[in-house]
């Protein structure tokens, strides 16, 4: 299992302590110091079943001065929006866990962290 988490984030914080209360063996990846690739942000997306504006955080500050809320949400502007995720991690909302199975849910209330551990 891995989470992706900052380490400021008070969710993130919930979600490792509620997969450490049961005792789960996990990754932890601090995605602000070890960014994920384009790659890996299309894979997770794909496992998720989201699209990339489904996972940005457009009230941060880097959203605003890229103009983001006026980006299209379409097929083809996919690649423009996990670009910016990529090149601007802090706009990933998280926590990001995926499970051993590739499972993967963003981990915002403990409802969700508790569904990848059965």
């Amino acid at each position: 299992m891995e989470i992706w988490v900052n380490p400021r984030c008070s969710k993130c914080r919930s979600a490792a302590s509620i997969l450490d209360e049961a005792g789960v063996e996990y990754t932890v990846r601090r995605y602000l110091d070890e960014p994920p690739t384009e790659a890996e942000l299309a894979a997770v997306l794909d496992r998720l079943g989201l699209d990339p504006w489904d996972i940005t955080r457009t009230g941060e500050k880097i959203a605003g001065e890229l103009a983001m809320k006026s980006w299209p949400r379409t097929a083809s502007e996919r690649s423009r929006w996990i670009s910016a995720l990529a090149a601007h991690p802090e706009l990933i909302q998280r926590p990001i866990i995926t499970a051993d199975d590739g499972t993967t849910v963003v981990a915002r209330d403990e409802e969700t962290v508790r569904s990848v551990l059965d």
